[in-house]
């Protein structure tokens, strides 16, 4: 064993620290089995410690989403968590709306929610009549949990006006309308809402508004004409890429799949490119639901539907029980299933794809089993101090068509999480700005965080050693790390370091540094 600290120390002048460390371990009595192999990968590893440009931080809030400021993890894990069900908080039960609503958005600005989604009241493809002509609805709330529909007297639908649609022409918008808030500086107040919708061939349109209700055409020409667009497609403004950002249906490799297109003015758009899933395999992703995360928004979420086509989960004495055959149903409920995913991007064409498993599951209500059911609105927003909202369309083709909230702790979509038996976190090199090291992180009773702050060679830095830091304990969304004295990493503002966290019986779900 000494003599592979040997080899380390001599192998990397460079990195004085590394084997120090790895000497002080060994030592101290933490020489577990494996630890051989663990060494051999860290002299291999040294050189990328030492030449790394460190990632600049600045103040933002970074998530465990990805592998973004992951250097290594040992006896930790990346772990997918669950939104948890809230209730039901809006029926589809008006008559300009009915089986086959959806395409839901909810938007939030401070004080008000906005929720935007299609309305059409009879199930058949082929139904042209007045009766089963697609509308885009609207309904507002004040805390994102209890909906109400205004009178809003723009349309009249179904022989009055006492409804809350707010468009009803052209058909091939209404079918997918989607809106966003414009929050590029200097957006005139005329256009600080902004929404697309367009099928096929027609392309996708854009239109403006001052208030979300009453909209307007952006221009008489559609804004992108290359791809599918049948279903929803999303727009926002994204501050980290300095430009609007696109994300529509298309197909590839025959399934159904994801482009993107830029603007800088909303009208003019770059040729699309489709997204790339690295080494994922091929999945129908039937809407994306793209969005940068409000707490933390160079990080773009999507929480996108997976459609399964010709996956059945319900026996024939199951669709009998549901009555799903009947006329009144959307055809076809028993042929296929879906759930929803959780991607991420940090700008360009590329989607991490770290958690393949579901991050929505249809769960034990049988009627969410059948085809398209689970497919999440656009928008994820605060709803209390601790917790956050998505919404899921269930029971979708069904009478009981309804819009169920689900909750996370803020940032809580996936954690670095280690076991009772202890596990730790190495990150990349990162410059930072700020005075306080503040952590989003829970523990059990018997667990724990402690923190070391290292140089980027490895070497910790005194006064910040993992001994120098009491252990954290407890569920806090911003705690704050001190270390022995009342340190605080505000002397470290500036110049490279790396955090090594200690975890047992502990998740992290995120980390900033802050003013």
């Amino acid at each position: 064993m000494h003599g592979l600290l040997d080899s380390l120390r001599l192998s990397t002048p460079g990195c004085p620290g590394l084997w120090t460390y790895w000497n002080l371990r060994l030592a101290k009595g933490f020489a577990a089995p494996g630890i051989v192999s663990r060494l051999s990968s860290v002299l291999g590893m040294a050189a990328t410690l030492v030449a790394a440009e460190p990632l600049e931080l600045g103040t933002r809030r970074e998530l465990f989403v990805d592998r973004f400021l992951i250097e290594r993890l040992e006896g930790a894990e990346l772990r997918l968590h669950h939104p948890q069900p809230a209730g039901i908080v809006f029926r589809f039960d008006q008559p300009w709306e009915g089986i086959v609503s959806g395409y839901v958005t909810v938007l939030h600005e401070p004080g008000k929610f906005h929720l935007y989604y299609r309305g059409r009241p009879t199930a058949s493809q082929r139904d042209a009549s007045a009766e089963a002509r697609e509308v885009a609805c609207y309904a507002q709330s004040a805390d994102g949990i209890y909906w109400t529909r205004p009178d809003l007297g723009l349309f009249e639908v179904h022989g009055t006006r006492r409804n809350n649609v707010i468009l009803t022409e052209p058909k091939s918008v209404t079918h997918n309308f989607c809106p966003f808030l414009d929050t590029r500086p200097g957006v005139p107040a005329a256009e600080r809402f902004k929404g697309v919708g367009g099928t096929g061939a027609g392309g996708l349109f854009g239109f403006l508004s001052s208030d979300g209700i009453r909209w307007r055409p952006a221009t008489e020409r559609a804004l992108i004409t290359q791809g599918a667009f049948d279903s929803q497609n999303v727009v926002f403004w994204s501050a980290a890429e300095e430009r609007y950002l696109c994300y529509f249906r298309t197909w590839k490799n025959q399934a159904r799949w994801i482009a993107r297109s830029t603007s800088t003015n909303f009208l003019d758009w770059t040729e699309p490119v489709d997204m790339s899933f690295g080494d994922a395999p091929i999945e129908h992703l039937y809407i994306n639901q793209t969005q940068p995360y409000f707490r933390a928004p160079q990080i773009y979420l999507a929480t996108a539907a997976r459609f399964n086509p010709g996956r059945r989960a319900l026996t024939d004495e199951q669709v009998a029980a549901l009555d799903l055959d009947h006329p009144r149903n959307y055809a076809g409920l028993k042929g296929d299933c879906s759930d929803a995913v959780l991607l991420s991007s940090r700008g360009g064409h590329v989607y991490e794809r770290t958690f393949l498993e579901s991050f929505v599951r249809p769960g034990l209500d049988l009627r969410n089993w059948g085809a398209r059911a689970n497919y999440p609105a656009l928008g994820v927003v605060p709803t209390g101090p601790s917790e956050i909202s998505l919404y899921v369309l269930r029971h979708y083709g069904q009478p009981t068509i309804h819009l169920e909230r689900l909750t996370l702790r803020p940032d809580g979509f996936a954690s670095v999480q280690a076991s009772y038996r202890g596990g730790e976190l190495l990150t990349k090199a990162v410059r930072f700005s700020g005075q306080d090291l503040e952590l989003n992180c829970s523990t059990s009773a018997a667990g724990g965080l402690r923190v070391e702050v290292l140089e980027p060679s490895g070497t910790p830095i005194p006064g910040y050693r993992i001994e120098d830091c009491p252990e954290i304990i407890g569920d806090q969304l911003d705690r704050v790390v001190r270390w022995q004295g009342g340190h605080s990493v505000r002397p470290l503002a500036g110049r490279p370091v790396r955090l090594r966290i200690v975890l047992k019986d502990a998740d992290l779900y995120s980390l900033r540094f802050r003013d």
